[in-house]
């Protein structure tokens, strides 16, 4: 059995390998990533071990939980609830599929060659027959006229026994090129071959060489016969030859060139039937022949091998898309990153204008306050404030828009807008001073400076685009909007909130304000209409 851990909306899931660590947190190189401010970028390391999953919490801020309770070390069983922040997943068992290899019927062809069809993976599929021809199901015809030695049961049972050590060989690999060389291992320790051979498809459905070795472990230069490998992968079939200089099927001159006697050719079938790519294996000499059990046996080892291969490409995928989703949410909420990432049209190159709220806070006297503190200190002030206000922006569907010194710009509106932009850019900002709040109660109390920040918020046409030069862009909103709201929050004192009208008249909602005396902002030709929002 394996375990898997699930979402309770079955949105995500993630099977584990048996006795490999895993880290599961936000940062993108975890090896389960969950994007999610409740969870810590390193939260903590999961073990699959049997029917049971080792935790341990990794100094999370928000815990990880296991039936509610708070751990930070436990043996978890199939059917707990556990949770990591706020974020949970059921413990689940299943048992691990495993591609059935079936031959196809039809009639002899001249020559000394086997040829069967590897139909698609069937739910409920096993390894297929493993025995020898004399006892095979009706549905396994051989073809041509090869003496094979009758399988007794114990020899059935070690090569299931040895399938189901390569498959679990195979699961615990985590890339490409180490899933390769354990395949080519896994070869040679189960057939007496003098090569073997992978190649993989290329994004243009050409079989190009991976890997390729001799019996003593060394490169081993000499190509697939094209001719084989082709046939393979173009008909879905398995090839076998005791003589494939002889055969009329394979025409190719590097057979002849390179003297080869017996050959297996595997195509390795994916998910949707797709192939990715071919296992071949040969012997020069006469004296060895490849019979119809290495034949049944290569079908079912590449059929597991195929799976492990899709599986590392479909990790790899996931890993690149989890580093683009994490570039995304250092700016954009979760949830609007996750609507960018499901609308490509969203971040198209150039821009256009729209409506947009736009944030600007400032710490006040922070010059003055950064001569009296080392340079470590004063980082870890800025990091644990700035960590703060983003999430406020965050947590109210914002785009961070930049860090300008002490200065955070945020807006709501772009690449996505919605009807509520100016209420929840409203929201933030009076969340951001309640927030700040809280810090200075706990800094004050270790000792620590406190901070005072104003905040200017203002509504309007913006333009919002990629902006930048050939070698570096930002996506970001320009225009007086923007200017404006950075002038109100150049006026507003310490602890105060200043609204431009506009901003006032597109909320739905808005909260107690006292108007203030116009007042004259850089480049307005007339005094502007302002308010002031009352936070306590």
């Amino acid at each position: 059995m394996a375990l898997r851990l699930i979402s309770p909306d079955g949105t995500q899931s993630f099977d584990l390998r048996d006795g490999v660590p895993l880290i599961v947190g936000r940062a993108p190189t975890c090896d389960l990533p969950v994007f999610d401010p409740t969870i810590s970028r390193r939260h903590a390391e999961i073990v699959a071990d049997g029917d049971t999953l080792r935790l341990r919490d990794l100094g999370s801020s928000n815990g990880t939980f296991v039936n509610s309770l708070r751990v930070e070390q436990h043996v978890a069983a199939p059917d707990d609830l556990i949770a990591f922040g706020k974020v949970p997943f059921r413990l689940t068992s299943y048992a691990a599929l495993v591609m059935e290899a079936v031959a196809t019927p039809g009639p002899a062809p001249a020559g000394a060659t086997i040829v069967r069809q590897i139909p698609m993976r069937h739910s409920d599929g096993g390894l297929g027959f493993m025995g020898s021809p004399a006892t095979a199901p009706a549905n396994l015809t051989r073809i041509g006229a090869i003496p094979v030695a009758m399988s007794t049961a114990d020899k059935n049972q070690l090569k299931l026994a040895t399938l189901l050590e390569v498959s679990k060989g195979l699961t615990r690999a985590v890339d490409v090129d180490t899933i390769l060389d354990k395949i080519v291992g896994y070869a040679y320790q189960t057939l007496e071959v003098d090569r073997v051979a992978i190649l993989l498809c290329d994004a243009n459905g050409e079989l190009t060489p991976k890997i390729s070795r001799d019996k003593r472990g060394g490169d081993a230069p000499r190509a697939v016969p094209q001719s084989i490998a082709r046939k393979a992968m173009a008909e879905k079939v398995a090839l076998l030859s005791d003589n494939a200089g002889e055969d009329t099927r394979f025409g190719g001159q590097s057979i002849l060139m390179q003297q080869v006697r017996s050959a297996i050719c595997a195509p390795l079938i994916g998910s949707e039937d797709r192939v990715l790519g071919v296992l071949y294996v040969d012997n020069p000499s006469i004296t060895h022949r490849f019979s119809d059990e290495d034949l049944e046996f290569l079908v079912a080892f590449a059929g597991i091998a195929a799976v492990a291969i899709e599986n590392s490409q479909f990790a790899e995928r996931i890993r690149r898309e989890g580093i683009v989703r994490s570039n995304f949410e250092r700016y954009f909420a979760p949830q609007l990153a996750a609507r960018i990432a499901s609308s490509p049209e969203a971040l198209r190159l150039g821009g256009d204008k729209r409506p947009v709220a736009v944030l600007f806070s400032d710490i006040r006297g922070f010059t003055a306050l950064s001569e009296t503190m080392n340079p470590d200190a004063m980082a870890t002030l800025l990091t644990e404030y700035f960590t703060e206000m983003v999430e406020c922006v965050f947590r109210h569907g914002g785009t961070l828009d930049k860090f300008i010194g002490d200065a955070v710009m945020a807006q709501w509106g772009a690449p996505i807008g919605s009807d509520d932009d100016a209420d929840q850019a409203m929201a933030a900002a009076i969340e951001m001073m309640a927030e700040l709040r809280t810090l200075n109660v706990r800094w004050a109390a270790e000792n620590r400076p406190t901070l005072q920040i104003g905040i200017g918020l203002n509504y309007g046409e913006a333009f919002a685009g990629n902006i930048g030069s050939e070698r570096r862009l930002e996506f970001t909103v320009i225009g007086d909007t923007v200017n404006t709201a950075s002038r109100l929050c150049g006026k507003a004192d310490a602890a105060e909130i200043l609204i431009s009208d506009e901003m006032r008249k597109a909320l739905t909602n808005p909260p107690l304000l006292d108007e203030c005396p116009p007042m004259e902002l850089k480049n307005k030709s007339q005094p502007v209409k302002v308010y002031r929002v009352r936070t306590e």
